[in-house]
């Protein structure tokens, strides 16, 4: 049972706020910021209590995602609430920010009446609101098929273009009749996020992928849609036959609308997409990589004449020579008497800071093309630098974009839409890999 619903920006402005039962004022929203603000670290917990109202919340485009309840009720079931409210919100306006929904607020007031009734959950479903919803949403940016200056993963950040147009990013799926919101259009994206651990002696000590196949759908008539995968795709340790290349998973598991009465034998999913963006597949690896890790690094830590510290690192790039990294970011924690730093680059389009706050040295690579190798000299003056302040240096934590690259080796083979579409459509397959955490000890 629900007694509020209410969205917040990341600086605490209240965009969106809903009382279904009377049972808490207003002031639960500041109260919740505050709460939120006072914690240390980066991830506060996802469910806080303050006096006998408990509040659930999630982060998504940014901003606060917040029920609050009275009653005993599961928290699992408000967050997968809050998971599937942010995904309607992102249907009928396209993308999750803060812009989008000062724009959209009354389309989004009108959802939050048809979703829960005096607390009670109703419907998620964007098929059904549709019947119910009368508000038009307004775009925050005017969809271009020549756009390309964006192109995003459903709303995520990043630097790589001219791979398909950034509609899936900024168009509702339900718009008036005459605009692009009209156009017969189905996005295919293949995530995987990776968790991976490299020992001081560059052994692989830990490896984790976790990937998901994810539709967002503009056909208002599709009655069946066939993705075919990998043909040599096995689920589990068994043993695999064939003539093409191995792609192996530990588990999978899959949405409830997919038939799989040809996957066994011909590795195809059949869905009957609903408009929105919905996961179709999930799986896991763990403890295994097909690949070479996608990077290496090579560090040398010592220290000068001068009494500074010095920092050499290698860092090279594992990928295909036709991929490459975007979005590389290093973080090298360093000494807490670390005072200034110096820094020599091995190109231009590369930076480097140093944060005193959080003890460490931050390096930015815009692009990284697989195959290269790329360097950085650090040269740390550091209070009272002794050998024990070596000690102090590492591990060192990356973050990375690779696009039009899954570890696993996952690929869709085809994508076919039953009956054929009335005038043009596109189908679009995207790829693309996350580092979720990505440690080397030095």
């Amino acid at each position: 049972m629900i007694s509020q619903v209410f969205i917040l920006s990341s600086k605490g402005d209240h965009l969106i706020y809903k009382d279904y039962r009377g049972e808490a004022g207003k002031d639960a929203v500041n109260k919740f910021y505050e709460m939120v603000t006072a914690l240390t670290g980066d991830q506060p917990p996802v469910v806080m209590k303050h006096k006998e109202l408990h509040f659930v919340h999630i982060r998504q485009g940014g901003l606060y995602w917040v029920a609050t309840t009275k009653a005993d009720a599961s928290p699992f079931t408000i967050i997968e609430f809050l998971n599937r409210l942010t995904a309607l919100v992102k249907d009928y306006c396209g993308c999750l920010s803060e812009k989008s929904l000062q724009m959209n607020f009354a389309l989004i007031y009108e959802l939050l009446d048809e979703v829960v009734d005096f607390g009670y959950i109703q419907t998620t479903s964007t098929d059904i609101l549709k019947n119910f919803i009368q508000t038009e949403a307004v775009s925050s940016k005017p969809f271009s098929l020549f756009d390309l200056s964006n192109v995003g993963l459903f709303g995520a950040d990043t630097q790589q273009n001219k791979v398909a147009p950034s509609a899936a990013a900024t168009r509702p799926i339900v718009s008036s009749q005459g605009e692009q919101g009209g156009k017969n259009e189905i996005f295919v994206d293949v995530i995987e996020r990776m968790s991976v651990v490299i020992g001081a002696n560059g052994v692989l000590m830990k490896a984790d992928i976790e990937g998901e196949i994810r539709v967002k759908c503009y056909m208002p008539s599709c009655s069946e849609m066939r993705i075919g995968l990998n043909e040599e795709f096995s689920i589990g340790k068994s043993q695999l036959s064939g003539y093409g290349a191995a792609v192996r998973v530990d588990e999978c598991s899959f949405h409830q609308a997919v038939r799989l009465d040809e996957f066994d034998t011909y590795r195809i999913l059949k869905v009957c997409p609903s408009q929105g963006e919905q996961t179709v597949m999930q799986y896991q690896l763990c403890d295994d990589l097909p690949t070479a890790p996608p990077f290496r690094l090579f560090p040398s830590i010592e220290r000068d004449s001068g009494g500074r510290l010095l920092m050499y690192l290698k860092l090279r790039c594992d990928l295909p020579p036709k991929s490459a990294a975007i979005n590389v970011s290093i973080t090298i924690p360093v000494p807490k008497g670390s005072l200034r730093l110096s820094q020599e680059l091995s190109s231009p389009d590369q930076s480097a800071e140093l944060q005193p706050k959080n003890k460490a040295v931050h390096w930015e690579i815009p692009r990284f093309p697989g195959g290269a190798q790329l360097s950085a000299l650090f040269k740390l003056e550091v209070s009272g630098l002794s050998s024990a302040s070596l000690q102090e240096v590492g591990p060192v934590s990356l973050s990375f974009e690779l696009p039009k690259y899954t570890c696993t080796g996952l690929q869709i083979r085809f994508l076919r839409l039953s009956p054929i579409q009335p005038g043009p459509s596109q189908r679009w397959v995207r790829y693309v890999t996350h580092s979720d955490s990505y440690t080397i000890r030095i």
